[in-house]
């Protein structure tokens, strides 16, 4: 693959950083990149990286090699009805679809031969993958995840009260908008054997959504607690193993594994988009035949159940 044809369906922040990195990354690849957008409202300005921005579906060419699909959550799979013929390739942000586009996104007809990939950054992040690599899961009796931030804190340029996070029927919600955390964990230690769940509002932020979200589940041979919520003053983004001879502590926001009766640490000194591109990598390593294909869109829909306390998977 020597050349690149890609359209955004969205260009909101996660957009930018993809564009930003596919102009990086691609050269390097010996991969001539030509990217275009399509907006259902025309921007005043061209975006950054943007060759090309449509406005209306029947303008679309049918020749894409790429769409990546990162408009609001609750649009994902119109889009995927509607660009179904303008590519064989998806890359689709997480959440996958809506929780009330659940059910009809498991029966969508997906092109026999396409990518739909739903994006899974975190697989791609330093700690986890040295926890993955390095790590045997079959000696971890138990693990314990957080992700704590403040949601009006998450977009400065932007009013929380109006961002797809603090609607529920935009879907929004802490247990879908930390969906990052299920796909870790369950692409660490596998699919639990069951899992019970609290979600709710707690706060007095001015949402709609919950705003927390606990879970415990149970495996063969260990259990794992995940705490996320919208409401923590001070990020925290952690997981924490317990071993029968270590307590191991991988800190995503900074980048670092502490093993703590040990005293010994490892520094990753990355940046985000370090593992971003990594992951963008991995998917045009995917649609050039590179490296295996996976099924990581019906995963997307299993990890949006277990979100729910739901175990049915597809």
């Amino acid at each position: 693959m020597n050349e690149l044809k890609v359209l955004f369906v969205g260009v909101g922040s996660i957009a930018k950083r993809h564009i930003r990195n596919l102009h990086m990354i691609a050269p390097k690849k010996g991969i001539s990149v030509t990217i275009d957008a399509f907006r259902r409202t025309p921007g005043t300005v061209l975006a950054e990286g943007i060759n090309k921005e449509y406005t209306k579906l029947l303008d679309v060419p049918c020749n894409y090699d790429v769409v990546f699909i990162t408009n609001p959550t609750e649009q994902h799979l119109d889009t995927l009805k509607q660009f179904h013929n303008k590519s064989n390739n998806f890359f689709i942000e997480k959440p996958v679809v809506s929780l009330t586009q659940l059910e009809a996104a498991k029966e969508f007809e997906r092109r026999p031969n396409g990518v739909y990939y739903v994006a899974c950054p975190l697989r791609y992040n330093a700690v986890i993958r040295y926890i993955k690599d390095y790590i045997s899961a079959d000696e971890v009796i138990s693990v314990r995840s957080i992700s704590s931030s403040f949601l009006p804190d998450w977009r400065r340029d932007q009013d929380y009260r109006q961002t797809y996070s603090a609607h529920k029927d935009m879907g929004g919600g802490v247990s879908i908008d930390l969906i990052h955390e299920w796909d870790y964990l369950t692409y660490l230690f596998g699919w639990p054997q069951k899992v019970k769940s609290m979600v709710g509002k707690k706060s007095d932020l001015e949402i709609d959504s919950d705003d927390y979200a606990i879970y415990i589940a149970e495996y063969a041979d260990k259990i794992v607690e995940l705490h996320l919520d919208y409401f923590g003053r001070k990020t925290i983004r952690e997981v924490e193993l317990f071993t029968k001879e270590e307590t191991i502590l991988g800190d995503i926001v900074n980048n670092k594994i502490s093993f703590l009766c040990s005293g010994n640490t490892i520094n990753f000194n990355e940046e985000r988009d370090d593992y971003q591109k990594r992951e963008l990598e991995h998917f045009l390593d995917m649609i050039s035949g590179k490296t295996e294909l996976e099924d990581s869109y019906r995963h997307g829909l299993d990890i949006l159940n277990i979100t729910q306390g739901n175990m049915k998977r597809r």
